[in-house]
């Protein structure tokens, strides 16, 4: 018996036959049944999605369109092809720059087809400018060596001073960065003193002058911080804080001084080295002052609430004193008032004393008479002597009368109970007495034929021989 399988549904049996004409089913094959254009688009799909992984697309973007959804869509074009790209919201918000028509961009992507059109798309996860691989590598390679010599180590990291006297910034004089820290010092902390160290924070000789900047606040140490700072940009524009000798001149100013270094580069998606090496990194060069400084409109009204506190503490402290003075004013009297309160406490303790000692007479002249009484009832009289001596000789013959009494009515009880068994008793109601060489006999297994046996009755005896013994059975 032969089986046949259905076609896979990438192997769709022919519809015509070699000859061109219809292919009529045949009985060794079933019929191939159609499926729905939503299925083949998903088939489709997921073939694309399983033979592609996430990978890196050069090219043009051109028709760009940012949807209400806050979804980008957009063409990915080089001289011969395009392909159509989506890059949805979550993914959108991450980017530093604006995509725009004409620009040339490497994405991350992973190819798809879009189900409901049948179109190929690329789900777009980054972007960065065409170019901009070189510089992510050079990146990620100095940040892996400075990390391995322990420039990152959070051991490293120093607290900032809670209340610094002066600020140093290292900046642009003209970037706006700078207006956005001075603004900010000036509300925060207007007592700190602000010291800029300018140099130029984008172009080819910003590396070198940022070194000169961070020397000079080195030798001078004349901060109690130290702010790093530029606005945003592209990575090109923050690659100046990217440079090893700015790394090499931050590590140097923290060994050699015990001032805090504060990063401040960018915005806060925005990473550089500089934000690795320093003491703490602040997401915007505004976020960097206001971590450096006190807050004074917080300090003042902490101040307020203190002083609050203090003189409410100091009123209740004063009352507390004024009530122990008014008691005190109240137990101070003069020396004579003194003496006078003292003398007539002096005549209550002896009128005390005197009533205390007359009491103590009473309660004595009283127990000596109650013990004269105790003694007096408890003392033997003659007279009361014989009378009670004569009471208990009468009581004590009265009683040996009825115990007499009592002991012959049981005497005479007893004999009338043995008198009652009396083996005269016993004769007198008919029964007589058998013995036996002086022993009474009382069972019959005790003599043999032949034996004499002496019969006692009421009136006479009876001598007689044994002819025969018959044992009694039990009834």
């Amino acid at each position: 018996m032969s089986i046949t399988r259905p076609a896979p549904w990438n192997q769709t049996p022919p519809l015509f036959g070699d000859d061109g004409a219809p292919d009529a089913p045949s009985e060794g094959r079933a019929a191939q049944l159609p499926i729905s254009v939503t299925e083949l688009n998903r088939r489709a799909r997921n073939l694309i999605e399983a033979k592609f992984e996430l990978l890196w697309v050069s090219g043009e973007i051109s028709n760009v369109l940012r949807a209400a959804s806050g979804h980008w869509y957009f063409l990915l074009k080089d001289a011969e092809a395009q392909v159509r790209c989506v890059m949805f919201r979550n993914r959108a918000a991450q980017l530093s720059f604006k995509p725009e028509n004409g620009v040339q961009v490497d994405v991350r992507a992973l190819p798809s087809l879009y189900e409901a059109r049948g179109e190929f798309q690329l789900g777009v996860e980054a972007m960065r400018r065409a170019g901009l691989g070189a510089l992510f590598e050079a990146f990620e390679r100095l940040k892996a060596k400075l990390q391995a010599e322990g420039l990152f180590a959070p051991s490293r990291k120093r607290a900032l001073p809670p209340f610094p006297k002066a600020i140093g910034v290292v900046t642009s004089l003209q970037a706006a960065a700078l207006q956005d820290v001075l603004t900010t010092l000036r509300r925060r902390a207007p007592m700190v003193e602000i010291i800029i160290y300018p140099t130029a924070v984008q172009g080819a000789t910003a590396p070198t002058e940022i070194v000169r900047a961070i020397d000079s606040a080195r030798m001078r140490q004349e901060v109690d911080v130290l702010i790093v700072c530029r606005g945003g940009g592209s990575i090109e524009d923050l690659w100046s804080f990217n440079a090893e000798i700015v790394a090499r001149a931050m590590v140097q100013f923290q060994t050699e001084t015990s001032i805090p270094v504060v990063s401040g580069v960018g915005h806060e998606t925005d990473f550089t080295i500089s934000d690795f090496v320093a003491d703490q990194r602040a997401a915007t060069p505004t976020a960097a002052a206001e971590m450096s400084t006190p807050d004074v409109v917080e300090l003042r009204a902490g101040v307020a609430s203190a002083r609050l506190r203090f003189a409410r503490a100091q009123q209740r402290r004063l009352d507390r004193l004024t009530q122990d003075l008014d008691r005190a004013a109240r137990r101070l009297i003069s020396p004579e008032e003194r003496l006078h309160r003292e003398r007539e406490r002096l005549v209550r303790l002896a009128a005390n004393l005197r009533l205390a000692r007359a009491a103590a007479l009473d309660r004595a002249t009283f127990a000596s008479s109650l013990l004269r009484q105790r003694l007096l009832a408890q003392r033997p009289h003659p007279a009361h002597l014989q009378t009670a001596l004569t009471q208990q000789r009468r009581r004590l013959q009265q009683a040996t009368r009825r115990a007499l009494a009592t002991h012959a009515n049981s005497v005479q009880a007893l004999a009338r109970s043995l008198n009652q068994l009396a083996p005269a008793r016993v004769l007198e109601r008919g029964y007589s007495i058998v013995e036996f060489a002086g022993e009474i006999i009382r069972d019959s297994s005790r003599l043999t034929k032949g034996d004499v046996i002496l019969v006692r009755l009421q009136h006479g005896r009876i001598v007689a021989e044994v002819s025969s013994t018959t044992p009694v059975e039990p009834g």
